[in-house]
């Protein structure tokens, strides 16, 4: 259920259009704080790029979690994967779960990947979608065997490095934000944007390939709609 604290605009200098924008434009596209920053100031808005970090981390990801809550029911056939980090110099592991049409459902930053790691990422994933799928499709790491057993018994379970690009390609934009920012600070750092990020950027960017010029701009038309709404209701808080 989405959280009805919302965060509110009140005691915000600048109008919720410009607050609206520049988390818009951040988690969007690969830019900087700083690229963000001049984008508006070549608009005639001054705004620092450390309001513009506070605000992304204030609202982005209530506005996640929104969107989640909105979006269609996702698939029946979930794809779990996980990647190697580096973050302040230490390797960590991205968990990462999507469904057959390569709709992100969860990701978790952790230290290990071990049948500890694998369970507690199954449980948040569980609580989140609030509903158990019809098969699942992992790699051949064993941790995934003991979650499954222990979590999710009852469900198909496929294991095979060749079934799962779905889960493999969903990595790459975060891979290219990785790069852009050159790395994580650290692991709540990682956690509190790839969270927002995961949500909010594949809301505007449907499947483009599979869709004519006219059915496209209806598609981001309404998702516009959907992103207006959600950034509004703060403001009657």
């Amino acid at each position: 259920m989405v959280n009805t604290a919302a965060p509110s605009y009140k005691r915000h200098r600048f109008p919720v259009d410009i607050i609206q924008r520049c988390v818009w434009l951040y988690f969007r596209f690969s830019l900087s704080f700083r690229d963000v920053e001049e984008m508006m100031l070549e608009r005639g808005v001054v705004v620092s790029y450390e309001t513009i970090r506070r605000w992304c981390a204030k609202f982005g990801q209530d506005w996640a979690s929104q969107l989640r809550y909105r979006r269609a029911r996702p698939g029946d056939k979930w794809h779990l994967d996980e990647v190697f980090v580096r973050i302040d110099g230490e390797q960590r592991y991205l968990w990462r779960a999507v469904d057959q049409h390569g709709n992100v459902l969860d990701v978790l930053v952790q230290s290990r990947r071990n049948a500890k790691a694998a369970k507690r990422f199954f449980r948040k994933l569980l609580k989140g979608v609030r509903y158990v799928p019809r098969v699942l499709v992992t790699d051949k790491l064993s941790s995934y065997t003991v979650a499954h057993r222990d979590l999710l018994g009852s469900v198909e379970h496929r294991r095979s490095k060749y079934l799962n690009n779905r889960a493999e390609n969903s990595h790459q934009p975060t891979r290219q934000r990785e790069r852009a920012m050159k790395r994580f600070k650290s692991m709540r750092h990682a956690q509190r944007f790839l969270s927002a990020f995961s949500s909010i950027s594949p809301h505007f960017r449907p499947h483009r390939h599979r869709l004519s010029a006219g059915e496209y701009r209806q598609v981001m038309v309404a998702r516009f709609t959907i992103w207006r709404e959600i950034t509004d209701t703060a403001v009657a808080a």
